[in-house]
């Protein structure tokens, strides 16, 4: 108490600290949740700030990753590979292969690049083990973090591939490798036991080089790597590059949404801490008023004032900073997940600054009505404290009189009109409530979209094979040595197996490979289609879906850097033969930068389906009917699995549990703020509510009267939130895909329907009326005598 004063001073701030209980105790809550969302708001604006950037740092990522083939090379000529300039650190050699794990519903996953490492820790890729432990023996593996999720967790099983005699692999933990270096890591001998002919060994080697900003550097490095093995020994190598890349891209879309509502958490906390602390010290100007006619000097008054200011303040955000931190833990655990990034942690600046600029805001909020009242003449002080100035909002009850309404309700509507100040940091704090439940209920809708309208090979209930090329082990691209492809099935004798199996109700074929166009340098990825696809189409956001031979569509990635636009032509090379296809259509398709083309089978001689995407009919279990059709389809060289739901939409379902908690964080501030200002407009007038019970007001009308002061700030609220809600959302959808490289189509932007529009309108109301419920119950046990006893 030192630095405001000692002795009497010191004891007028402890008495007002203390015997304003109720108010001392509204201050504190409402800046520890504003505080809180701050801490949260902060901490996600700087997550979404260079992501993958700051975990590679952090895990010291692996600048090159290379596959080496074992049966060429020793481990020892391997390791001396890090002796090579320009080389700093290195990891491995670590044992390698790939798996198709089965679940235990006998769902498939995707091939999935398996690495035997002891130990989590390295030089180079220091994974971060996210939950349970690492592999410590066989059938033990340890799983990359994304797949984590209701279907798949700890204790889970899968089997290596679907053969009856596949080992059986148990997840032991969850880790993140920001390099992607594998899917799922086991114990060196696992991995060793693991390969196959299918699958076969290599070795993985991780590097981290001294110059590795551009991709001619890192080529650069593998030249030499690769000049220091023996011919044919380097199968083929992944730059981080390529993974930054892709994770960017992948982040890109969230960071307009965590902008926009650390922008709404931080502007709402500044109003509600301001509006708290400057309502509190304006509420004590009689008391004020008393203190300088006992001889309180205008500086001792300002000092006592801001004292009692900043006590409850000072409580509440050091609370508010430890709940923001418990509050941000899930959020950036969900952040990590849609980034594929490693640990993300509350920045101890972010903390500090908000604990700083919140301090400051109350010290500023309670300095300005100090010194307002510190000039006040005594007299006035004290007249201005006992009530409302006089003739305020005289006209507001005059008006609500002549409705035909109870006076306890005409009362309630008119007495926001005698604080003008207060009822718009009321108003605001409404608004930005609304505003954010509205923002998060298109969000939510759209995403929800955004999951329907993805990939339409995911949404097929079964798969089956007609065989095709196998991906090279790590993940990584082959630049020599090229795996053969698996020898084809014939897709007749598959087709026809696919229509005599009992339940199926509906399939089309597809293929999949690299394709060469005319203005493109390097692969272009190509989707041809053959039978009724309109299941499998794509949302369009211009132009249609196939419908007929020569026609092509695209995506948003290919259009943009073409610089070509629907009706235009282009020159494909699909497996040696070239194609003047017409662009038809452009598809919402965000996969491999939207640069995916889609072209009918018929239009390239000789190219055969390789797979079938096949719905069955209803009633019918889609494991039971893949297992009954892999049977008939195996001995003809293909195979058919059910899809699995394992991993799939996680990157929607983590934004949407994002803003259902944001959204419920802002609402409780917005809430709190209500809280704050009904409590102080019912202390002031408790002398008059304590007439107003002397000559017969019940509990009840007192409670409407309350409650009724509110509901006009509540439905302005609402009007005003729900048309900026939903302008926020037209702005920041776009922005999200956009930075997505993509357009939206309408069934993504337009999800608001008129209904939910009327309902969201009501959550002003509701926001208004449950923040005031509190002091409408104290209001109403107050004893008549009491309240007119109160000053």
């Amino acid at each position: 108490m030192i630095g405001f004063g000692g002795g009497a001073l010191g004891r007028v701030v402890r008495s007002g600290v203390g015997r304003r209980r109720v108010q001392t105790v509204v201050i504190a809550v409402a800046t520890m949740m504003a505080v809180a969302s701050a801490v949260v708001a902060g901490s996600l604006v700087v997550a979404a700030n260079r992501p993958f950037d700051q975990a590679f740092t952090q895990q010291h990522g692996a600048h090159l990753t290379v596959q080496f083939d074992p049966a060429k090379v020793t481990e020892a000529q391997i390791e001396a590979t890090g002796e090579q300039e320009g080389v700093t650190a290195t990891a491995g050699p670590y044992p390698a292969t790939t798996i198709k794990p089965v679940d235990s519903a006998n769902g498939h996953l995707p091939t999935l690049t398996l690495v035997g490492r002891s130990a989590p820790g390295a030089d180079v890729d220091d994974l971060d083990l996210k939950s349970g432990r690492w592999a410590a023996k066989s059938g033990e593996i340890v799983l990359n973090g994304e797949f984590d999720g209701p279907n798949l967790g700890l204790g889970s099983t899968l089997r290596a591939t679907d053969a009856a005699d596949s080992p059986t692999l148990t997840i032991v933990g969850f880790a993140v490798s920001v390099s992607r270096t594998a899917d799922v890591w086991t114990t060196p001998a696992q991995a060793r036991a693991l390969a196959s002919a299918d699958a076969p060994l290599t070795s993985q080697m991780l590097y981290r080089f001294a110059a590795a900003d551009t991709e001619g550097q890192i080529t650069a490095g593998r030249k030499r790597i690769a000049a220091a093995v023996p011919s044919g020994a380097l199968l083929g190598s992944r730059s981080y590059l390529e993974t930054k890349r892709d994770a960017d891209q992948g982040a890109a879309p969230t960071i307009p949404f965590l902008v926009a509502f650390g922008i709404l958490g931080i502007v709402m906390s500044v109003i509600i801490v301001s509006s708290v602390t400057s309502g509190a010290v304006g509420s004590s100007l009689r008391r004020i008023g008393i203190l300088k006619a006992v001889g309180f000097t205008p500086r001792e008054v300002v000092r006592a004032y801001v004292a009692q200011a900043l006590i409850p303040a000072a409580v509440g955000i050091a609370l508010g900073v430890v709940l923001g931190n418990l509050l941000a833990v899930p959020l950036l655990d969900d952040t990590e997940q849609a980034y594929g990034t490693a640990s993300l942690s509350v920045a101890w600046w972010v903390d500090v600054v908000v604990a700083g600029g919140a301090l400051l805001v109350v010290g500023v909020a309670a300095l300005i009505p100090a010194l307002r009242a510190g000039r006040l003449r005594t007299v006035e002080a004290i007249a201005v404290g006992r009530a409302p100035r006089t003739g305020r909002g005289q006209w507001a009850h005059r008006a609500a009189g002549r409705l035909p309404l109870p006076r306890a309700v005409t009362y309630g509507l008119a007495s926001p009109f005698a604080h003008p100040v207060r009822t718009v940091a009321m108003l605001l704090a409404v608004t930005f409530g609304t505003v954010a439940a509205t923002f998060a209920v298109g969000l939510t809708a759209s995403l929800t979209a955004v999951g329907a309208a993805a990939d339409p090979e995911d949404r097929a209930e079964v798969t089956v094979f007609a065989g095709g090329p196998t991906p090279g082990p790590g993940g990584t691209r082959r630049t020599e040595n090229e795996t053969p492809e698996a020898p084809a099935a014939d897709p007749a004798a598959i087709r026809a197996a696919v229509e005599a199996q009992p339940g199926t109700a509906s399939y089309y074929a597809m293929t999949k490979n690299d394709a060469s166009v005319a203005g493109i340098t390097g692969a272009v990825p190509a989707s041809l289609y053959q039978g009724d696809t309109r299941t499998g189409s794509y949302e369009m956001l211009s132009g249609h879906w196939l419908d007929g031979a020569g026609q092509v569509v695209v995506g948003s990635g290919y259009l943009k850097r073409t610089g070509t636009r629907i009706g235009d032509s282009l020159r494909m090379t699909y497996e040696g033969h070239t194609r003047t296809l017409r662009i038809v259509g452009e598809a919402f398709d965000t996969s491999d930068g939207g640069l995916q083309l889609h072209a009918n089978i018929a239009d390239f001689p000789g190219t055969e389906p390789r797979m079938f995407l096949v719905e069955v009919k209803q009633g019918v279990a889609p494991g039971e009917y893949a297992e009954k059709l892999a049977e008939a389809v195996r001995p003809l060289g293909g195979d058919a699995m059910a899809n699995s739901p394992s991993g799939q939409d996680n990157f929607v379902i983590i934004l949407q549990s994002m803003a259902a908690l944001l959204t419920l964080m802002l609402v409780s501030v917005a809430g709190m703020g209500v809280l704050n200002s009904v409590v102080l407009d019912t202390r002031e007038r408790v002398h008059d509510l304590g007439v107003c019970k002397a000559i017969g007001m019940t509990p009840r009308q007192t409670v409407t009267l309350v409650l009724a002061s509110v509901t006009g700030i509540g439905i302005l609220g609402g009007l005003i939130g729900v048309p900026t809600g939903f302008a926020l959302h037209g702005i920041v959808l776009p922005l999200m895909g956009h930075a997505a490289g993509t357009e939206l189509p309408p069934s993504i932007l337009d999800v608001y329907d008129p209904w939910q529009l009327a309902l969201l309108g009501l959550a002003g109301i509701t926001i208004a009326l449950l923040g005031a419920l509190l002091p409408a119950g104290w209001a109403a046990r107050a004893r008549t005598a009491t309240a007119l006893r109160t000053e």
